[in-house]
């Protein structure tokens, strides 16, 4: 099918899309209502097979890409809430569930559980700070 543009006329037009538009095409959402999970570490949902096929867009350092092990050990079925962030450096909401600072997508407003000590330690000697901590415990952040 004929496009109604010329291509040259199409070359340059990738600088002129915005930096959040760009994020927001790049962001996932889960493909399924079952079987979601949520990276312990920022929060982003989606379902298993996503985070083995792409892994974490926010937490790459985690390597879950053709790992399914992996992903079980940074992902959790254990969290409360979704809210979907479009925009995160505007919105209230992704200030308040401290995801301002990551991609858009859909987050969990809380996440449960525990990286096994490995992982933590490994974060740790890298400088990254993670949010995922059992119930009623204090926060890490």
């Amino acid at each position: 099918m004929a496009s109604y543009r010329d291509d040259d006329e199409m070359e340059g037009e990738e600088d002129d899309i915005p930096q959040n538009v760009r994020e927001l095409a790049d962001s996932g959402a889960p493909t399924s209502l079952r079987g979601i999970r949520a990276c312990k570490r920022c929060g982003i949902l989606k379902t298993l097979e996503q985070f083995a096929n792409e892994g974490c867009e926010n937490c790459p350092y985690l390597d879950m890409v053709d790992n399914p092990e992996r992903c079980n050990m940074c992902t959790t079925a254990f969290f409360e809430g979704q809210a979907a962030i479009m925009d995160p450096r505007e919105s209230w909401a992704a200030k308040w569930i401290r995801v301002d600072n990551f991609l858009p997508g859909v987050y969990a407003i809380s996440v449960t559980g525990q990286f096994d000590r490995e992982i933590e330690e490994d974060l740790e000697n890298r400088g990254i700070r993670w949010r995922c901590r059992p119930v009623g415990s204090s926060s890490n952040d």
